[in-house]
């Protein structure tokens, strides 16, 4: 289990949107379908027109509906919509206490595709942050995606990072580092690398810290992690490394690095978890070679 089966997620604010579609990739997904599901976004296109399964969309203009029967800690054990919104109400506790002025912001569950101010959210482009919405998106569906065509682990802590992940982005956007720090192309020291990097060290600070936030009766939303659940959410980070994804499509090329390697990955996760928030900015400021273990 990750989450406290008594904690109260009663709070919770997760809405689901779209309209059920066939699963992108279902009967099998060769090397290019593999691509559209993880280098996608990390490229910041969908690929998902390049192979079969449901791109069709909703209507982004409707706010869908509240997800219903995520109320404690054990439904979030035991469904994985209702571990998305208690995610969502572990997170805000910590970052409510971690940034001056926070804002939420939303979560949306996609059940199978919907269109966004940042294109169409659905398991071929994985979970995202859009920030004109602020706004995160996740199709569950993915990460069943990530086990079988991926080899990833994908259980409960590794999604949970997934989630904290582009929760960094949110607060990125929220404090001024996107702005501060624009898109400056791609490659091993580009700002696109550090920014992933941070958002990394961001989720793992969020892990390490997650038995300190409560609700209000003094419940811990989620339970200090097991090794193995460690060793599951660095095995997610080290999936979605550049080298790994261009390793899986048969060639190298680290100049063309967004979110920077599966060493990398592992490494700004695991010092966020063990030395916390203050240690993620040095994304920005550390040289090229130090970004390295």
């Amino acid at each position: 289990m990750t989450f406290n089966p008594d904690a109260d997620l009663s709070n919770n604010t997760t809405r689901r949107r779209g309209r059920t579609a066939a699963i992108a990739g279902g009967g099998g997904v060769g090397v290019l379908g593999l691509l559209a599901l993880i280098a996608g976004p990390l490229l910041g296109i969908d690929l998902s027109g390049l192979f079969g399964g449901s791109t069709g969309t909703a209507p982004g203009s409707s706010e869908g509906s509240v997800i219903e029967n995520c109320e404690t800690g054990q439904d979030a054990n035991e469904d994985v919509d209702c571990r998305m919104a208690g995610a969502q109400v572990a997170l805000d506790a910590f970052w409510g206490e971690n940034v001056d002025g926070y804002v939420a912001p939303t979560l949306t569950v996609v059940d199978g595709s919907t269109s966004t101010q940042c294109g169409t959210a659905s398991n071929a482009v994985g979970p995202f942050y859009c920030p004109p919405e602020q706004g995160v998106y996740v199709d569950p569906t993915f990460f069943g995606l990530m086990r079988e065509q991926f080899g990833a682990s994908a259980g409960n802590l590794a999604q949970l990072y997934i989630v904290g992940h582009e929760w960094g982005h949110h607060i990125q956007n929220l404090i001024g580092t996107m702005e501060q720090y624009p898109n400056n192309g791609t490659g091993p020291g580009s700002n696109g690398v550090r920014m992933e990097l941070q958002a990394d060290c961001y989720a793992g600070a969020w892990i390490g810290r997650m038995t300190e936030q409560t609700d209000a009766d003094g419940d811990a939303y989620l339970q200090k992690p097991t090794e193995t659940q460690i060793e599951d959410a660095l095995n997610a980070a080290s999936a979605v490394g550049d080298d790994h994804i261009q390793e899986q499509a048969g060639f190298q090329n680290p100049e063309s690095w967004t979110h920077g390697s599966s060493e990398q990955r592992k490494y700004w996760f695991a010092l966020g978890y063990s030395e916390g928030l203050d240690v993620c900015a040095e994304t920005f400021t550390r040289s090229e070679a130090d970004l390295r273990p």
